[in-house]
């Protein structure tokens, strides 16, 4: 399925992080809908295109998120590029985007271009510290974030990104209210299934990460995990 809106569950991987054989092929037959490639540093094409072939054995969609320009491989299904909406410099919000168009603009088709609007509320994360991000948002600030996202720049993608600790439910919900036509992601801390159907049924798509590496199953018993969250549209 490589509509990337009719997405509920979605693993993301690390290029820099080692998973081995059995742990992927077990968490590439959790009820997830696709998978993301991407991560804060620390890897290059070569890391990306090794996990990309691993990745092909399973009958998943594969994006990649281009956060770095030397990690940009060919053959993925869709190509993810984020704005750090709440960065506090321009490098972030557009720089490296135009730079990224400049130089491989032609070469991938459009269509396969999606852009995220990315809030990273953790600030303790290396996301955060990379990209200068201003995390001591208030609820009032996320939601004009999720405003912005959709109704400025016509973002097809609201990506709450708490980048390893488990983000607050309330915030989420309030931001989600106010997108109708522009999708809301969740990413951070989803390591129990407690957890996995709480923000499902307040996002159109949750995104885990840390559990795969961690050794915890976001599902636990619960095969019968239908990848279509409450919140969906």
């Amino acid at each position: 399925m490589t509509d990337y809106r009719q997405w509920r569950t979605i693993l993301k991987l690390d290029p820099a992080r080692v998973v081995g054989e059995e742990r992927l092929a077990e968490v590439c037959s959790w009820p997830v809908d696709a998978v993301i490639v991407g991560g804060s540093g620390g890897y290059g094409s070569a890391e990306v295109s090794a996990l990309l072939d691993r990745l092909r054995r399973y009958p998943l969609p594969v994006g990649l998120e281009v956060s770095d320009l030397d990690a940009l491989c060919p053959d993925f299904d869709l190509y993810f590029v984020p704005l750090v909406l709440n960065s506090r410099e321009v490098e972030w919000v557009v720089g490296r985007q135009q730079a990224a168009l400049k130089r491989f603009g032609s070469l991938i088709d459009r269509q396969r271009l999606i852009g995220e609007g990315y809030c990273i509320l953790n600030p303790d994360a290396t996301a955060a510290r990379i990209a200068n991000a201003r995390t001591d948002l208030d609820p009032g600030d996320v939601v004009a974030f999720a405003r912005l996202a959709q109704d400025l720049l016509r973002l097809p993608i609201f990506y709450l990104e708490y980048s390893g600790v488990y983000g607050a439910p309330g915030v989420v919900a309030a931001a989600r209210a106010v997108l109708s036509d522009t999708l809301l992601w969740y990413g951070g801390g989803i390591r129990a299934p407690e957890q996995t159907r709480e923000m499902a049924a307040v996002t159109d798509a949750i995104v885990i990460g840390n559990a795969v590496y961690e050794g915890f199953s976001p599902f636990g018993r619960d095969t019968g995990y239908a990848s279509a969250p409450g919140g969906m549209r």
